[in-house]
């Protein structure tokens, strides 16, 4: 496995390419792994991902640090891609995004996003959000640019204020955090194509367009995405949607008929399930150590 920082830098080269870089995002090591397996670059630990499979409740700023930390190292022991942790708002202040960062790294992350919310956040395709002064959300970033000990721990500011204020204070909020130091900046939930050329032409560093599935952002092609110049096309929780369809139609059809098998295609097969939890590496290391 790469060293963090190798893997940091790796994902600076391609997000700086603005190559609509397809990013999958992942609630637990499992789909962390089943990402990993089908060839994605990158790992999105989500928040609202985590906070619905952890706790089974929506996603309102429920989930805490420690939450963060332990996903994100039980995904980097799992699975050799570049991780970018969405954070919320930090957990606070400048000095709680400072101790974010840092717990954060050590833990494996490549990445980190903050937010623009006022705490508790919310999702940023639900209504009634508030965003802090941009000048505090300056100093949250100078902590985290200052708090992270390689160069390639990446820097993700993003505004929610496009559904407040309107885009135009989005877009200069987007370019206030660049100019004091974030790597990647994220405007949250614009709602056609001409908000979205706009994000990815007037700001200078590379973007993240985040598509929510039934969400307010229009869902185009990758390869649209990738001509308008955007770094990251982020499905950050289609492996979660996925995997809820999945339960409630295998589950259904065994409460419904009492039974369940491999046949009907409603769930992995035995086999599948071991090798995406790397069972055959298991075994050989098994041998391996045998008296």
């Amino acid at each position: 496995m790469k060293l963090d920082y190798e893997l940091g830098a790796i994902l600076r080269q391609k997000v700086e390419a603005r190559k609509g870089m397809l990013v999958a995002g992942a609630a637990n090591a499992l789909a962390a792994r089943i990402i990993y397996e089908l060839g994605f670059e990158a790992i999105y630990l989500s928040g609202a991902g985590l906070t619905n499979t952890y706790y089974g409740v929506p996603d309102l700023g429920f989930v805490g640090l420690s939450d963060l930390v332990g996903h994100t190292s039980a995904m980097r022991d799992a699975m050799p891609l570049p991780i970018i942790v969405d954070a919320d708002t930090g957990f606070g202040n400048a000095l709680n995004v400072r101790q974010t960062v840092r717990q954060l790294e050590r833990a494996g992350a490549n990445a980190i996003q903050i937010e623009d919310q006022v705490m508790p956040k919310k999702c940023g395709h639900f209504a009634d959000k508030s965003v802090i002064d941009p000048m505090e959300m300056v100093s949250k970033i100078h902590a985290a640019v200052d708090s992270r000990d390689s160069k390639d721990f990446l820097i993700i500011a993003r505004t929610d204020a496009r559904a407040i204020h309107g885009l135009d204070d989005a877009l200069a909020r987007a370019a206030l955090y660049a100019e004091h130091g974030a790597d990647i900046t994220f405007v949250e939930a614009p709602v056609d194509v001409s908000e979205l050329k706009r994000i990815a032409t007037e700001l200078s560093c590379p973007q993240i367009v985040n598509v929510v599935i039934g969400g307010k952002t229009p869902c185009l092609p990758q390869q649209e995405f990738a001509k308008m110049g955007f770094g990251i096309v982020l499905y950050a929780n289609a492996a979660l949607q996925g995997a809820m369809r999945g339960m409630t139609n295998a589950l259904s059809h065994l409460k419904n008929h009492g039974e369940l098998h491999e046949d009907l295609n409603l769930v992995a097969s035995f086999e599948e399930r071991q090798r995406f939890v790397q069972k055959p590496f298991f075994d050989d290391l098994s041998e391996k150590y045998k008296k």
